[in-house]
């Protein structure tokens, strides 16, 4: 699959969710939502995926997650 063609069905989940949502919940309520239409979709995605930060030598314990990671190409933050 192209990126291209992720990016839309990303894209087309996100609108779904927002028009059934709408606007002013948590970003918890719209990951939830937005997971189910990604797996309706048949799209392969990691939720609150770790990514290591390291700053010149150092391993930072601060850490980063991304809110969902798609088809491992494509980032979502909410």
């Amino acid at each position: 699959m192209n990126f291209n063609h992720i990016t839309e069905r990303i894209i087309g989940c996100a609108i779904e969710v927002h028009k059934n949502l709408g606007p002013g919940l948590l970003e918890s309520a719209y990951e939830e939502c937005l997971a189910y239409e990604l797996m309706a979709a048949g799209l392969n995605f990691d939720r609150q995926k770790p990514v290591p930060v390291v700053y010149k030598d150092i391993k930072l314990d601060c850490g980063y997650r991304i809110d969902l990671l798609v088809e491992n190409s494509v980032i979502i933050e909410l």
